[in-house]
C-alpha cells in the first residue's frame, strides 16, 4: 500500500486566555503523539504547524482553532469549515479553564478525532435484526475522553484514544487493544465520563448519547455550537465557510477592545 502524504495542519492560537508559549510545547505533544501512537493505529499520519497570535494559517491546510469559547468563534468568523472549505476542528479553552478541565486534551481529542473523521459522517452499524440496527459515531475519543484517562507526553496530558477493533463487534471481550491505554475490554465498551453518539435505525429518534451504563441521555446530538456532535447532526450543505483571514483579524481587535472594556468596567465596579 503506498504511503501517503501528511496531512498538513495549522494549529492557530486566536485565544484571550493563553499565550503563544502556553501552546507550543502542546502542538510539539499533539505532533509526537500522532507520529508515534495514532499513526501505527489508524495509518493516518499529520504534520502539525503552529501559527501564532496575529499570524495567518496556510490556506490550503486544515485548521486546528485554540480559541475562547463558542461566542468568540462565531464573533471571529470561525465557522464550520476553513475558508477553502477544508476540515475545522475547535478547541475552547476557556471553556476548559472556566470548568477545571484540561484543554491539552480538548485538543487531542479534537485533533484525533478530526483525523479520523474529517467530514463528520461516518458511521459503523451494528444490526439488531433485518430491518432495524443502530449506527455508532465514528468518534475516537469519546468513549474515553475524561481527563482521568488521559496520559503524559513530555509533560503535556493528551486525549486517550480508540483502536479500530473498538468498532469490530466480533471480537470477544479481552481479545485485542481497543484503546491506546488499554483500559477499554470489549469492542463499543465505554469508560466512566465517556459516550457514544448513536442512531438507531427506524426508531425515529435521531442521533442521542450513550452512556457506560448503555442507557440512551436522551441529549440529542446538536450539542455546544460549533461541536464536532453539533455538526454531524447538521446537513453538509448548511455547513458554513470561515470567513477570510483578514476580517478575522478585524474582528479580533475588535473583540479584543470589547473584551478590555469589560474588565474595566468589572475592575472600577469592585
Amino acid at each position: 500500500m503506498p504511503q501517503l502524504d501528511p496531512i498538513q495542519i495549522s494549529v492557530i492560537n486566536a485565544s484571550t486566555v493563553l499565550n503563544d508559549s502556553e501552546i507550543e510545547p502542546v502542538v510539539e505533544a499533539l505532533q509526537q503523539q500522532v507520529k508515534r501512537d495514532f499513526r501505527p493505529a489508524w495509518g493516518i499520519d499529520a504534520d502539525l504547524s503552529f501559527v501564532g497570535q496575529g499570524e495567518q494559517p496556510p490556506a490550503d491546510t486544515w485548521w486546528l482553532g485554540i480559541l475562547d469559547d463558542s461566542d468568540q468563534a462565531g464573533a471571529l468568523g470561525y465557522h464550520d469549515l476553513t475558508t477553502a472549505g477544508l476540515p475545522l476542528g475547535k478547541v475552547f479553552a476557556g471553556t476548559d479553564l472556566k470548568y477545571g478541565y484540561n484543554w491539552s486534551i480538548t485538543a487531542s481529542h479534537e485533533l484525533l478525532e478530526m483525523l479520523a473523521d474529517p467530514n463528520i459522517n461516518l458511521t459503523v452499524l451494528t444490526q439488531t435484526s433485518e430491518t432495524t440496527g443502530r449506527l455508532y459515531a465514528y468518534e475516537v475519543c469519546d468513549a474515553c475522553e475524561a481527563d482521568e484517562f488521559g496520559y503524559d507526553i513530555d509533560g503535556v496530558t493528551v486525549s486517550d484514544f480508540v483502536y479500530p477493533s473498538w468498532f469490530e463487534d466480533f471480537r470477544p471481550v479481552g481479545s485485542a487493544q481497543f484503546d491506546q491505554q488499554e483500559l477499554i475490554e470489549k469492542p463499543f465498551g465505554l469508560l466512566e465520563g465517556g459516550y457514544i453518539g448513536v442512531f438507531d435505525v427506524n426508531s425515529g429518534s435521531g442521533w442521542h448519547q450513550l452512556t457506560p451504563a448503555q442507557r440512551p441521555t436522551n441529549v440529542l446530538l446538536r450539542g455546544n455550537v460549533g461541536s464536532r456532535r453539533e455538526r454531524r447532526g447538521v446537513p453538509r450543505y448548511q455547513w458554513v465557510h470561515t470567513v477570510e483571514h483578514k476580517e478575522i483579524m478585524n474582528r479580533t481587535e475588535k473583540y479584543l477592545r470589547r473584551v478590555a472594556d469589560i474588565q474595566k468596567r468589572r475592575a472600577k465596579a469592585a
